[in-house]
């Protein structure tokens, strides 16, 4: 498996790749997240852009997508309870699998990790999967955040001490 940043060329694969998440997320208890059309084609278009954007391949073939930046989230700078340090970090949205292969996310996690050492990641009460993941990853919980637009967050911040973005 490796990672790039996705490009223009790529949004024809993550439309239906995010569509099957969105899938998931319904049959495992979590409709609200995404609900039908979350994240729009603008969002992923401006992540492209905005040089955020990346995908997973797995033989040629994206098998996950997800924004990464190592840079402030502003809808982080407060929060109910306690970020794990308030050294520099990197933050993950829009964290999606195919479902095709095994450890997809994880991966995606790992790379995050290499680059900053420092991650902070929200996910919907309901998200059950992926909270479970991010335990499994290492990363603590550290209470709620609010989203512009969006609503309230469960908060996750896994840190190596390296603080490096």
């Amino acid at each position: 498996m490796r990672v790039r940043k996705a490009t223009f060329s790529d949004l024809a694969a993550l439309q239906p790749l995010y569509a099957a998440a969105r899938r998931f997320m319904r049959e495992n208890g979590n409709p609200g997240q995404w609900g039908s059309a979350r994240p729009s084609t603008m969002q992923l278009f401006r992540d492209i852009a905005e040089g955020r954007g990346h995908v997973l391949l797995e033989n040629g073939r994206i098998e996950a997508a997800f924004s990464f930046t190592c840079a402030p989230d502003p809808d982080y700078a407060e929060i109910d309870g306690a970020w794990l340090n308030d050294a520099p970090y990197g933050v993950v949205h829009r964290l999606a699998s195919s479902g095709r292969v095994r450890g997809a996310g994880a991966a995606c996690l790992a790379w995050c990790m290499e680059r900053c050492g420092n991650i902070r990641i929200d996910t919907h009460r309901d998200n059950r999967p992926m909270r479970a993941m991010l335990a499994r990853q290492g990363f603590t919980p550290c209470g709620t955040v609010h989203l512009r637009g969006v609503g309230e967050r469960l908060a996750f911040q896994k840190s190596d001490e390296r603080g490096r973005p």
